[in-house]
């Protein structure tokens, strides 16, 4: 599969990355579009095919990502698509709050013909492989989505749903995951009152927070039920939890969340 990037900025770039981490993927297999000649300079050098033209850029890929600011969409989709073959190419956009039926009139042809679309919004994780990513197809048949959920699955996991709920995805994992790194620094900060050195306490955290998860993941339990486990009668990590609850953390978090999705 060849895969053009159409903008390197912080997501797209990123996701260079991620690929470039896959056995499955060639480096010359990926080319890069972005007007900035030292980001594309950094992807030359690692073998990745690079152009400061989008159209050009799209030539002989078998999926076209688009990954530049909301209101860049229209104008570089506007360029590309004289270039877009429509029959053969699927097209990715990355970018939130801009919907399909917006994309879908800015690529109209005369005759009606539309391309096959998908909208995703991934997190920055994925230049680690470690993405929490939604994808929604958009008139794509069922082995394309596969096709496209696939190449998704390479650097983190993907879930495909509703255009209704992307916005509700964006704030859970997009805008989740700079949540999450909220709560290390806040640990962090902590541990470094409770006596450890900042960079003990940062390994400490870091290293709590990654057995959270992957013990959850092995086990498939409910984080509550898992909490019960180190909880014991008038124990130190009751009394901590209790103290988080009196500050609102649980409400904090919600209200973070709900925030994010209004915006």
């Amino acid at each position: 599969m060849k895969i053009a990037i159409i903008g390197a900025g912080a997501m797209g770039g990123a996701t260079v990355e991620g690929l470039l981490k896959c056995a499955e993927f060639q480096n010359d297999n990926i080319t890069v579009a972005d007007p900035n000649q030292q980001v594309i300079d950094s992807f030359a050098e690692k073998g990745v095919s690079v152009t400061t033209d989008n159209s050009a850029a799209i030539e002989g890929a078998d999926v076209v990502a688009v990954f530049v600011k909301p209101w860049l969409v229209e104008s570089v989709l506007s360029e590309l698509k004289p270039a877009l073959d429509y029959k053969r190419q699927m097209l990715i956009v990355v970018a939130a709050g801009v919907g399909s039926e917006q994309i879908n009139t800015w690529l109209a042809k005369a005759d009606g013909s539309l391309p096959t679309l998908f909208l995703a919004i991934p997190n920055i994780a994925i230049a680690h492989k470690a993405s929490m990513t939604f994808l929604v197809p958009v008139g794509a048949t069922p082995e394309q989505t596969a096709q496209i959920r696939q190449l998704f699955d390479l650097v983190g996991q993907t879930i495909v749903t509703e255009e209704r709920l992307l916005a509700a995805g964006t704030t859970l994992a997009s805008c989740g995951i700079a949540y999450a790194m909220r709560y290390i620094r806040a640990s962090v900060e902590g541990g470094v009152e409770i006596g450890f050195k900042a960079k003990d306490a940062e390994q400490i955290v870091l290293q709590t927070v990654k057995g959270a998860v992957e013990l959850l993941q092995a086990t498939g339990e409910h984080p509550e039920a898992a909490i019960d486990k180190v909880t014991t009668p008038g124990g130190v990590t009751i009394r901590g939890l209790n103290e988080m609850e009196h500050a609102g953390f649980t409400s904090a978090v919600v209200r973070g969340l709900k925030a994010g999705l209004k915006s």
